[in-house]
């Protein structure tokens, strides 16, 4: 049950943003990296961790210091969008230089 509850919160949260984004594309931009996301992830992490003070910690450390590869994603995506890059390129670049990133953040916190 908690899956589909899970599965049906995201979902609820991509449709909102995809809707907003007709009308005002930076507001769903917005909600899209809202802190929303991360706030449910954190209930259910301690719903599951049965509230353990160390997974809550090393969850908001790897969170708080996750922002910047997502910075990255989205810095790249930006400078792509203006020199007018197809999509699928601009995603491949983003995903990329994000998995750079993702990687170097893993190796940090270790």
């Amino acid at each position: 049950m908690q899956t589909l509850v899970k599965i049906t919160l995201s979902v609820l949260i991509i449709l909102a943003a995809t809707a907003v984004a007709r009308r005002w594309p930076s507001t769903a931009g917005l909600i899209g990296v809202m802190p929303l996301t991360g706030a449910l992830v954190l209930v259910w992490v301690h719903l599951e961790s049965g509230g353990d003070t160390q997974t809550m910690l090393g969850f908001t450390r790897g969170a708080l210091w996750g922002i910047l590869p997502s910075l990255l994603f989205f810095a790249v995506a930006f400078v792509c969008f203006k020199r007018e890059v197809p999509l699928p390129l601009v995603l491949g670049l983003s995903f990329a230089v994000w998995l750079g990133a993702a990687a170097l953040h893993q190796w940090w916190l270790k």
